[in-house]
């Protein structure tokens, strides 16, 4: 690699190069495998290491590099064998949140201002085991192309349709199209002995405030995530990503 080439890939650290060349980095064989097999445009592979995967190694726009280049391109502190620039996909339009609300069959996760990478990351990969159809951010949650986000997803960034949005917008597309908007408070509802309804909008709020004030009053149905046994528990609240997961498998639970 040239040493302008190297600083390029060094230079997708930053959110503001990544928003203006449309381009981010991924780490490790696993996930420069899922780029190329995602549709994404890959335009740049580098790897090292003879027993690399053949379709990595093959790929046009791969190319061989020794481990001391690999640590200097890497975004990570501990430098994996192979890394790809992926294209960012065209960004999403206030067209499809229309569009999902309509479908009887949608069911999208809302993220209202979640600040943290790994858990923005282990969401987008929880809605893809549990068939999520998209996850709605604020424009205020953290970066989806963040490189601890990216390496969060295990891979789902690729799979899972993610839309920056004005979620309360989102919101009333689902309410105008008949769709309930559920959101987990400290006051609501016992989500175990509620009847959840397939086609809806599931809004889940940040680490620190929860889902906020300018948010709260388009939802149309307040649930609980209960601890055992009832009262019992000294914690505060569950992880926003651990009350995803619960959230998401009780809905799937009913369909």
């Amino acid at each position: 690699m040239t040493n302008s080439e190297i600083r390029y890939v060094r230079s997708l650290k930053d959110k503001k190069t990544r928003a203006e060349t449309g381009e981010f980095v991924v780490e490790s064989e696993k996930l420069v495998l899922e780029a190329i097999s995602s549709g994404f445009e890959v335009k740049l592979i580098c790897y090292c290491g003879e027993n690399a995967d053949a379709r990595i190694s093959s790929h046009p726009a791969a190319q061989a590099v020794d481990t001391k280049t690999m640590e200097r391109i890497s975004l990570l502190s501990s430098p994996s064998p192979a890394l790809a620039v992926v294209g960012m996909p065209d960004a999403s339009s206030a067209k499809e949140i229309v569009a999902l609300a309509a479908d009887p069959d949608a069911l999208c996760l809302a993220l209202d201002g979640v600040r943290d990478p790994g858990n923005l990351g282990t969401i987008v990969r929880i809605a893809d085991w549990f068939g999520i159809d998209a996850v709605l951010v604020s424009k205020d949650t953290v970066e989806l192309y963040n490189p601890k986000t990216i390496q969060s997803t295990m891979g789902s960034i690729f799979r899972k349709k993610v839309i920056y949005c004005d979620l309360t917008e989102a919101a009333k597309a689902f309410t105008a199209a008949g769709a309930p908007v559920y959101g987990t408070f400290l006051d609501g509802e016992d989500i175990y002995g509620q009847k959840l309804e397939r086609h809806a909008l599931v809004v889940m709020g940040s680490e620190s405030f929860g889902i906020r004030d300018y948010l709260a009053g388009s939802v149309t149905k307040r649930l609980f995530i209960p601890p055992y046994p009832a009262g019992g528990s000294g914690c505060e609240s569950l992880n926003v990503s651990a009350a995803t997961a619960v959230v998401c498998s009780e809905f799937r639970r009913f369909y």
